[in-house]
């Protein structure tokens, strides 16, 4: 169950982060290419109204009738406005000559309708999505209301040479908003299908990653498990072994002339005391220096090496722990892992210097506690 909890709750932190991600990119990614359209629209609606006007411009200048220029001009512009951009041609009052749809021709252009308030007002593809997107205005003179639907705004003006001509570039913005929201919608559609995918084949490496971890500590775990009760078994044998060095005591005593010595001289600088081996907890070489400790934690130096020490001792209440501990069987207070399969003997009076047993060893300390 918590597993399972655990998996969910990984799968809500993988979703949120993508959200959080994909918020962001997306927008990014559906403005960029919202500008691509946008400045290619642009690009072509003023390269559209600039020909048209130096067109029209060549024309007057060689005495072709206005009339005629009018009609032709609105004949080549008819019905364009279906398109995502047109262009039409209006004077300098404000009314207009030629429109693709052709009643809109002889009507007053109201200066609040119009997007460019200037000749020398450019437009780039950032303000036309600006304008798209949230109706702000470009040039200062656009009044964008709550109610306004207007199907296009100019964005290039253009004045014709020789005449009180204006070409006006239209961008059709219901036919460009159109464009740009399905752009936005298969970016969303791309996004979530992906997302979907990112997030199920993460939850999925999580679980198949987890599950080979949680194998590996399950078994780290039975070997763990294993060793405490090897331990816990090594230290009641301990106790049992101390039991009986506690039991049989007062008949070892008797033969403590055969199996060792019942005392060891030692030095406490330039006295010599002689130490009972009843007393003696623990036995260590530390810089050549051999020292001995007793359970009341008194400590005197010895002459001797461990070597020749542990040969004059009973070997039954004494181990030869390493090269450099001799450790009473009545001192040992726990035996605790260590390292790599090593152990640890604490010992009562404490040791400053810890008492390790290498894993060579432990198999036959294990035997002299069950001995």
């Amino acid at each position: 169950m918590r597993k399972d909890r655990l998996y969910f709750f990984t799968f809500l932190a993988i979703t949120l982060i993508f959200i959080l991600i994909a918020s962001v990119s997306v927008r990014s990614f559906i403005k960029v290419s919202a500008n691509q359209l946008l400045e290619t629209q642009l690009e072509a609606s003023k390269r559209e109204a600039n020909e048209m006007a130096k067109m029209i411009g060549f024309q007057i200048e060689n005495g072709v009738d206005k009339e005629t220029i009018i009609e032709n001009v609105q004949e080549s512009i008819k019905d364009t406005d279906t398109e995502n951009g047109f262009i039409c041609m209006f004077d300098w009052s404000g009314k207009e000559v030629c429109h693709p749809d052709p009643t809109q021709r002889g009507q007053q252009i109201n200066p609040d309708q119009t997007f460019v308030s200037s000749f020398n007002s450019e437009m780039n593809p950032e303000d036309l999505y600006d304008l798209l997107t949230s109706k702000r205005s470009f040039g200062g003179i656009r009044n964008f209301e709550e109610d306004d639907e207007t199907q296009s705004e100019i964005i290039y003006l253009n004045p014709v040479p020789n005449s009180d001509w204006i070409i006006a570039a239209h961008a059709n913005t219901n036919k460009i908003t159109g464009q740009i929201t399905s752009l936005r919608n298969r970016f969303y559609t791309i996004f979530s299908i992906m997302g979907f995918a990112i997030v199920l084949c993460s939850v999925i490496m999580v679980r198949l990653i987890g599950s080979s971890y949680e194998k590996r500590l399950e078994v780290k775990n039975q070997k763990l498990e294993d060793e405490v009760v090897n331990l816990a078994k090594l230290n009641k044998d301990l106790d049992n072994y101390q039991q009986r060095v506690i039991e049989t005591k007062p008949e070892t005593q008797s033969a403590n002339t055969e199996k060792g010595k019942k005392r060891i001289l030692t030095y406490v600088r330039n006295e010599l005391r002689p130490v009972s081996t009843d007393d003696i907890a623990y036995i260590f070489m530390e810089s050549t220096i051999t020292y001995v400790v007793c359970f009341d934690g008194s400590q005197s130096t010895s002459n001797s090496s461990l070597d020749e020490l542990f040969s004059n001792l009973d070997e039954t209440h004494f181990y030869r722990a390493n090269r450099q501990f001799i450790v009473a069987i009545s001192a040992i207070s726990k035996i605790i892992k260590y390292g790599n399969n090593q152990l640890k003997i604490l010992v009562d009076p404490n040791s400053e210097v810890d008492i390790i047993i290498s894993k060579n060893r432990a198999a036959e300390f294990k035997q002299w506690l069950n001995s």
